[in-house]
């Protein structure tokens, strides 16, 4: 069988999901320049990202969206396990929301543009452009739009969770908005940051209780960050708790 999955990969699924994403970019950076980017920098994408799980023959899960309020804006804060969370994240978690994502991502042909044209936030994290990357992530979080942060930084080279960096938590503080911790499940083993074949496996997304700062001080940024971390560690398998250093954190 796992042959017959490769060989559908190559000369069926691939061919047509490269074609559905050149697509999917160009009509999101037409729709984002005629029509605004609220819709177009999302529906697309989301439509994208469920193709894609459909075409892959990927089964999916999602647990816990009932603790989300519709008109309410919140930072998403997901384990980052390979690169099919983007796809689980984007297509099934409901909720209109931007990226932020490494200033490198916008080089990508296509998607890079794609991402910029649909209000998508890229990191720069050379000097003054810090409270650049703020403003412009303070300006996405209304209207009930959220804000997606991988707080890692980088996906994980072993399936275990690294280090949570604190610009996520710390906007959160600032904003006073509630961090929503999700755990992401299975996107390792469909494809680890080490390459190989793309394999069949459950992707599960649970998504916590919205955790809503207390305070505004440091202290309140570090009681979040360990809260959020928690959650999201304690509905991993087993084999995937405990923290790992990925080799390209700070």
């Amino acid at each position: 069988m796992k042959t017959i999955y490769y060989i559908y990969q190559i000369c069926i699924a691939l061919p047509i999901l490269l074609v559905l994403t050149i697509l999917t970019a160009i009509v999101t950076i037409v729709g984002s320049l005629i029509g605004g980017a609220h819709f177009w920098g999302y529906y697309p994408g989301k439509i994208w990202s469920q193709l894609i799980c459909l075409l892959l023959l990927i089964p999916v899960k999602v647990q816990g969206q009932e603790k989300l309020h519709k008109r309410t804006s919140y930072i998403f804060v997901p384990n980052h396990q390979g690169s099919f969370d983007i796809f689980l994240i984007y297509g099934f978690i409901g909720r209109n929301f931007k990226w932020m994502m490494k200033k490198s991502l916008r080089k990508i042909p296509f998607v890079g543009k794609a991402c910029e044209s649909a209000g998508h936030i890229f990191v720069d994290r050379s000097g003054k452009k810090i409270l650049e990357t703020i403003r412009q992530a303070k300006n996405s979080l209304k209207d009930g739009v959220s804000l997606v942060v991988f707080p890692e930084g980088a996906r994980t080279f072993t399936g275990h969770m690294g280090r949570f960096k604190k610009g996520a938590f710390q906007l959160a503080v600032d904003l006073q908005l509630p961090i929503v911790p999700v755990t992401i499940n299975g996107s390792f083993d469909i494809l680890p940051r080490t390459g190989g074949w793309i394999k069949r496996h459950r992707m599960i997304m649970t998504i916590h209780e919205p955790i809503l700062p207390k305070g505004q001080g440091p202290e309140d940024v570090k009681a979040i960050m360990e809260e959020a971390y928690a959650a999201i560690e304690n509905s991993l398998p087993e084999k995937y708790k405990g923290m790992v250093k990925n080799e390209d954190q700070d």
